[in-house]
């Protein structure tokens, strides 16, 4: 049966969702749901979304980093922000969640192309935004042993501790020692930033 993917699009800007929506649900099969900032929480309790696109022509930059946050604590989805500001430092937003930053100068053309690298578990953000930090939680995977590898693709299926302990013959309290390494190598502290975060850079942790 064929999976519905809801995305939601926060924004102020009516003409920019009713061109968003002229466009994505067909290029990506996708559902939207346009809300206003204040909504969002809402609306994710209500639905399972994979992405939020959070536009920062009309959303305070502080707002959307309590949006990601809140989000990486609470649900499992990626973040995109579109227009993203060149005169200020707003490098804080950059987490393992963030999926892709798109300048004000990109091209809803341009946008589409790179979507479709998200969609595939890639992450595009400029490599000028990619701070130490940054980078150091991109670059994560590479300090993982296979075996904690192999336990972060189990939480993707949706595997319990104990799942990931009878698959991989070992016990409940190895799987969670694994567990408690990868989330102190990938910079997280739960379950669901785990999923997001592999969700994210799939492409890395696969062998």
């Amino acid at each position: 049966m064929f999976k519905v993917i809801n995305w939601v699009v926060v924004s102020r800007s009516q003409l920019l969702t009713d061109l968003l929506e002229t466009r994505w649900p067909q290029e990506f099969l996708v559902k939207l749901a346009k809300v206003a900032p204040e909504s969002v929480e809402a609306t994710m309790n209500e639905g399972s979304y994979s992405l939020v696109v959070i536009d920062l022509s009309t959303v305070d930059v502080q707002r959307a980093y309590q949006l990601q946050k809140l989000i990486e604590k609470r649900h499992s989805a990626r973040v995109v922000f579109l227009h993203y500001p060149e005169q200020i430092d707003a490098k804080f937003l950059i987490s393992p969640i963030t999926a892709a930053v798109f300048y004000r100068n990109v091209t809803l053309e341009q946008i589409g192309k790179s979507l479709i690298n998200v969609l595939r578990g890639q992450t595009v953000i400029p490599q000028s935004l990619l701070s130490d930090s940054g980078q150091a939680l991109l670059d994560g995977a590479d300090n993982l042993t296979i075996r904690e590898r192999e336990v972060l693709q189990a939480l993707l299926t949706g595997c319990t501790n104990i799942d990931i302990a009878n698959q991989l013959f070992v016990s409940e309290s190895t799987i969670k020692t694994h567990l408690y390494r990868v989330f102190r190598k990938i910079g997280v502290s739960s379950r669901g930033q785990a999923i997001a975060w592999a969700q994210t850079h799939l492409h890395e942790v696969q062998q």
